[in-house]
C-alpha cells in the first residue's frame, strides 16, 4: 500500500505521496517531523534527524511539488518553483538530491510561506483514493 505525508505549514496542509526509495524508507521511520521553514527561492528546506547517503536516483533538476533529502545538510526539501540556481523555470536543488515523495495538489500555495514558520510532516494513516 503507497504510503503518504501530510505537511502542515502556514495554514496549509499537502498530501504527499512517498515512493519506494530507501530514503522515504527512512523519512517514514523518522516521523513525525518538526522544524523551522527556510525559503531558497521557491524551495523550502529544514534539518531533521535522518542520514542517507546520495542514492543512484540522485538529481538536482526537480518537479513542482517534488520532495527531497538533501544529504550535505541533512534536510527536508519541498520544490514549488525555481531557485537561485535555476537554469529556466525549473525546479533545482543547490546539490544532488534523493526524491521521495510528490505533493498531489497544491504545491503552488507553498509560496506563501515565510521563513522560520512552523513546519510539521505526519503520517496520514488513511489516505484519501
Amino acid at each position: 500500500m503507497p504510503r503518504t505525508l501530510h505537511i502542515h505549514v502556514a495554514d496549509l496542509v499537502l498530501e504527499v505521496d512517498l515512493n519506494d526509495s530507501p530514503t522515504a524508507e527512512a523519512i517514514w521511520e523518522a516521523l513525525p517531523l518538526e522544524g523551522r521553514a527556510n525559503r531558497w527561492g521557491e524551495e523550502i528546506y529544514f534539518s531533521i534527524p535522518v542520514e542517507m547517503p546520495t542514492e543512484p536516483n540522485a538529481r538536482e533538476v526537480m518537479q513542482i511539488g517534488e520532495c527531497a533529502y538533501w544529504p550535505g545538510g541533512k534536510a527536508f526539501c519541498i520544490f514549488f518553483g525555481p531557485t537561485p540556481v535555476s537554469i529556466e523555470q525549473e525546479p533545482r536543488a543547490y546539490t544532488t538530491v534523493n526524491p521521495f515523495g510528490l505533493i498531489q495538489d497544491g504545491a503552488a500555495l507553498l509560496a506563501k510561506v515565510r521563513d522560520g514558520e512552523p513546519i510539521a510532516i505526519h503520517a496520514v494513516e488513511n489516505p484519501i483514493a
